[in-house]
């Protein structure tokens, strides 16, 4: 079995990888979603939304499908770049990115809801570009809910389990995440290892739950 501090470095960068991607596409959701056309997009919304009642089995499993030589992106990945991404890091990644982008996106949300409208018509008024009305007032008073959400997401990209194992395996030294190498270490009896890296996950999900509650409650 790999050392744990080698499992634990290629966890945190894939966790950091998906948190990345997912802090991107979770304001701009969460922004079309506040002040877009809402039902326009309460279709996008639903599907964003699905993963967190999905078994990360199955959500796994539709990955595998979209993601496979004969998936629709897969199929395209293949032809322009020869590459098959499943059983990669890469697909690691993909699969932290749909289950914790659920959660970016509500946090986020709820902090962009959370601003004056008083405010925003305000820039508006002053002939101030969307863009600019994001920057400058939007985003600086949701700055708390914004990085309380990439906590949560980086957290439970992390922790994946189900979705991981299906479309990347669990290959040593390439996709073998903690959650995973704590499932084989169990499995080959290696107790010890278990506990030490169910511990690392443990106070690490306590440290982003502590995060959460302060950011979510605090203005600085």
């Amino acid at each position: 079995m790999m050392e744990i501090g080698q499992i634990l470095l290629l966890s945190l960068w894939i966790a950091s990888w998906s948190t990345l991607c997912v802090v991107i596409l979770g304001i701009a959701l969460s922004y079309l979603f506040v002040f877009g056309q809402t039902k326009k997009w309460l279709w996008l919304d639903t599907m964003v939304a699905i993963p967190l009642v999905l078994p990360p089995t199955v959500v796994g499993f539709l990955l595998v499908y979209l993601l496979g030589h004969t998936g629709p992106i897969g199929a395209l990945l293949y032809r322009l770049s020869g590459v098959n991404i499943l059983f990669t890091w890469q697909s690691a990644v993909v699969a932290a990115c749909v289950v914790s982008l659920p959660l970016m996106v509500r946090v986020t949300r709820s902090g962009f809801l959370g601003v004056d409208q008083e405010l925003i018509l305000a820039s508006q008024s002053l002939g101030k570009s969307s863009w600019v009305t994001f920057t400058r007032v939007i985003a600086p008073l949701s700055r708390n809910s914004i990085v309380a959400g990439a906590v949560l997401s980086f957290t439970r990209a992390l922790g994946e389990f189900g979705a991981t194992l299906m479309v990347a395996g669990n290959i040593p030294g390439k996709t073998a995440t903690l959650s995973l190498s704590i499932y084989t270490a169990f499995e080959s009896g290696d107790n010890r290892s278990a506990w030490i890296m169910a511990l690392l996950l443990t106070l690490i999900a306590v440290f982003s739950m502590v995060m959460t509650y302060l950011l979510t409650r605090s203005r600085w």
